[in-house]
């Protein structure tokens, strides 16, 4: 399993994917043109072409054996420069009265533009038949040693908006108790608008008074914060590097936002840079090791021991990863629990 770059020839694969993926993933729209617009923008922004508010790195888990891509995941560099990014931010607010000794919290819904300018950890999918040996989290973590390699290109703040509680005929409790009565189209089509750029509407329509979550029927309340069940994997990963819900969630489905200040993400700050060589690999812990190149940025996962201070890997290996002896690469255990030395 390889982690590289989009390439245009890709398209048809992410097509494939973008299909099992359903209702609630905005950023992977079932749209030939629109996900050839998402790879070529990728493409133009490893090759410098584009200004900071349009740079998005598109990265492909590809199957070598039968050259195929099998997932996807991504990381724009700062959003909400061109447009508004959207959230709703969960805040507390005290109604008292002392004749009747009546004390009340109440939580409102707040239209927020938090997250300006940071970087986000976005349209994470696995095709369903690789969610086995450790892909998953593969897939995801692989991000953090392209951001560690290029920490220059991103945000201090790292946040990623998690695909909200959607059943399986598509509907969301929270769209049809709150965005549906402002926008009245279906939940989703006003997440594909979403999903293929088009996000006046959300700006000329949303409620721009805080709303109080008491008064949403019980079972939108029950919902926020909370993530679809395919999407809870994905949310134990990002936890466990070290993002957090600090109480904002998405306008349309109320899925979380986890955040975190990026130096502070665990594979991000524990990754290391070593010289290697080929040669016979020390068995050990699961492992991501990644070359330090930014256009032809490869990675795979291994299991491997560097107490050395340098990392021994297969002839196979070295030239997945586009590697010669001498050359350097960066290492981080997969899994927290598992620091290398």
């Amino acid at each position: 399993m390889l982690f590289r770059p989009v390439r245009e020839t890709d398209l048809q694969d992410i097509l494939d994917l973008s299909a099992r993926a359903g209702v609630g993933l905005t950023s992977l729209p079932n749209h030939p043109d629109r996900l050839r617009a998402r790879i070529a923008r990728s493409l133009e922004t490893f090759a410098g072409l584009r200004p900071r508010a349009q740079q998005g790195f598109l990265f492909v888990l590809e199957d070598t054996e039968l050259a195929r891509v099998v997932g996807v995941s991504a990381i724009e560099v700062a959003v909400g420069l061109d447009e508004p990014f959207y959230n709703f931010r969960i805040q507390r607010t005290v109604r008292a009265s002392r004749d009747l000794g009546v004390y009340k919290t109440l939580e409102t819904l707040t239209l927020s533009y938090d997250h300006t300018g940071h970087s986000e950890l976005c349209t994470l999918f696995l095709d369903p038949a690789y969610q086995k040996n450790r892909n998953g989290l593969f897939l995801s973590k692989a991000r953090f040693l392209f951001i560690a390699a290029f920490r220059e290109i991103f945000s201090s703040h790292l946040f990623a908006e998690l695909r909200g509680v959607v059943d399986s005929g598509g509907r969301s409790a929270f769209w049809d108790a709150l965005g549906h009565h402002f926008f009245e189209i279906p939940f989703a089509e006003a997440d594909y608008l979403t999903g293929i750029g088009n996000k006046t509407f959300i700006a000329e329509l949303m409620p721009s008074y805080p709303i109080y979550v008491s008064l949403l029927p019980e079972e939108a309340q029950r919902v926020i914060g909370e993530v679809h069940p395919h999407t809870a994997p994905a949310r134990a990963i990002l936890e466990k590097e070290g993002l957090n819900w600090r109480g904002s969630v998405d306008i349309f489905d109320a899925g979380p936002v986890l955040e975190g200040e990026t130096d502070a993400i665990r594979a991000v700050r524990a990754s290391r840079v070593l010289p290697v060589h080929q040669g016979e690999m020390a068995t050990g812990r699961p492992c991501i090791v990644a070359n330090q190149q930014f256009e032809d940025f490869r990675a795979l996962l291994v299991e491997t021991d560097a107490h050395t201070g340098t990392l021994a890997l297969s002839a196979p290996m070295m030239d997945s990863l586009h590697l010669a002896d001498g050359d350097h690469a960066r290492l981080v255990s997969l899994l927290p629990e598992e620091q290398i030395a």
